[in-house]
């Protein structure tokens, strides 16, 4: 089992930078694959960007492509996500959880172990 907490959520304006972080505990983190979703009010929670335990594959979703960065550090336990060219439409809490098998898979239920989430506040 793998405990998450992700922070780094804060007010920003419209076109500014963010970087988010989800920091793992034990000792098996560099052996998953990882995502990140968001949730805005009165919406679901969607799919934003995953990265193979090795770092060396990622995929993200279209809104966001171009503008955002999921990277990881295996020795730091801990998962990024890079977000540049805010828009008021990103505005959500952001949540990282770790993959149940494989990797590049986007649905809610191809998750699990998810962190408390951080809200990220857009303002235009």
């Amino acid at each position: 089992q793998v405990q998450l907490v992700e922070s780094g959520g804060r007010l920003v304006q419209a076109g500014g930078s963010l970087r988010l972080s989800c920091a793992a505990s034990g000792r098996t983190f560099s052996s998953y694959n990882m995502g990140w979703f968001r949730q805005a009010p009165g919406k679901e929670r969607e799919f934003v960007a995953c990265i193979h335990w090795s770092g060396r594959n990622t995929y993200y979703a279209d809104s966001v492509k171009g503008r955002f960065t999921i990277s990881r550090d295996n020795a730091k336990n801990t998962v990024y996500l890079q977000m540049n060219s805010l828009k008021p439409e990103d505005t959500a809490v952001y949540y990282c959880a770790t993959a149940r098998r494989g990797y590049g898979f986007t649905t809610l239920g191809e998750y699990e172990n998810w962190g408390q989430g951080t809200q990220v506040t857009v303002s235009s």
